[in-house]
Order: C-alpha cells, then structure tokens, then sequence
C-alpha cells in the first residue's frame, strides 16, 4: 500500500496525539501528520492546505468528540458549511473513547463521518480503517 499523502489528527489530548503519531510513524502508512488540538484548529488547517493546494492535504482525519472550544460534532457541523470541493477526497473518522448515544444519533444526522472507531488507536485498528476507506492506495 502507497502512504497517504497526510493525516490530520484532531484531538485536545497531547498525549493521545502524541501516541498515535508514533503509531502511524511506525506503520509508515503517512508522508505527513498535521496535529491540531481543537476543531477551529482544523478547520484553519484544511483551509490552508486546501489554498495553497498543498500536497499535505489530508485523506484521512481522525477527530475526537469531546475537546474545549470547538468539539468534534461543532467541528463537523462546520465542516459540512464548507463548499464540496474542500470536503471532497477527506474520509472522517470519529475517534474516540464513548459517544453518548445522542452524540451518535447527531453525527449520523451529519453523514459526513465515514466510521467510529474507540481509543485506544491499534495498528489492527489503522489497517481495517485504511482497507475500508483505501483499498487501492
């Protein structure tokens, strides 16, 4: 399998974000890991990457639900406002410790996530997320 060009990991947990860059360090299965630690933080960076048609624009996203500021479901609901092309070739994944189930039913509601997936980040876990989402990468 090609490496994915970038993977944004959006989480407030610096040791999290910390663990699963090792974790997809050492899968080799990224060229580039951008980390941001709240949801306005993505959004910032999708913006640009997306400008400056950056070859590190992510294919994958790994977002947690529950962070200060901007959570992962306000993210989302952001997210969905952005014009089509900035939404196109990014698979969205939650990733996360527990969703309450009303959280679940409204991330449903979004339909712009691809899977959940619960922390801790495995490798067994990246490999089915990625021969899910990226069976010819």
């Amino acid at each position: 399998m090609r490496p994915l060009p970038c993977i944004l990991l959006v989480d407030d947990d610096q040791t999290t974000n910390f663990l699963n860059q090792l974790l997809l360090n050492k899968l080799a299965i990224t060229e580039h890991i951008l980390v941001a630690t709240d949801g306005e933080q993505a959004l910032v960076q999708l913006q640009q990457h997306r400008e400056l048609r950056s070859a590190e624009q992510p294919m994958l996203l790994l977002l947690d639900v529950n962070m200060p500021g901007m959570n992962g479901i306000q993210f989302l609901e952001a997210y969905q406002q952005l014009p089509l092309v900035q939404q196109q070739g990014i698979v969205m994944v939650m990733l996360t410790t527990s969703l309450h189930p009303r959280d679940v039913q409204r991330v449903q509601e979004l339909d712009v996530v691809a899977d959940f997936i619960s922390k801790p980040l495995t490798a067994e876990k990246v490999n089915a997320l990625l021969q899910a989402h990226f069976p010819a990468a």
